[in-house]
């Protein structure tokens, strides 16, 4: 019974971490950075989102997180009106290029990759 429980909670964590270090914003790759809060269900949405589309996208887009529940993330999506589950797109330049409150799809989300891939630098 706890080997089955145990299974569960592992399945629904999400599939690998993503990392909450954002100077990795123009570091030459487009960033896409999410405004988190573990304690409200709209980021873990988007959150699912981006898992849908990572792989398709890693290698040419940073997928990061701005963790509400600290100073600094709270600081950087409150530089761009970020609330949980917003999404801010940065070219490989480290220029902020757009934002998406909480999109509802991946499509949504997918035309704002594929926008800032298209803008290039």
């Amino acid at each position: 019974l706890f080997g089955a429980l145990a299974a569960l909670i592992l399945s629904q964590l999400p599939r690998g971490s993503y990392s909450t270090d954002l100077s990795r914003i123009g570091n030459g790759k487009p960033a896409l950075v999410l405004a988190y809060d573990i304690n409200s269900t709209g980021g873990m949405d988007v959150m699912k989102l981006m898992n849908a589309l990572r792989d398709e996208y890693s290698d040419r887009i940073e997928f990061l997180i701005a963790d509400l529940g600290t100073p600094q993330g709270r600081q950087f999506a409150t530089r761009h009106n970020g609330i949980n589950g917003t999404v801010m797109f940065y070219s490989a330049k480290g220029t902020y290029t757009r934002t998406i409150h909480v999109p509802p799809d991946t499509e949504t989300l997918r035309y704002g990759l594929d926008e800032v891939l298209a803008a290039g630098n």
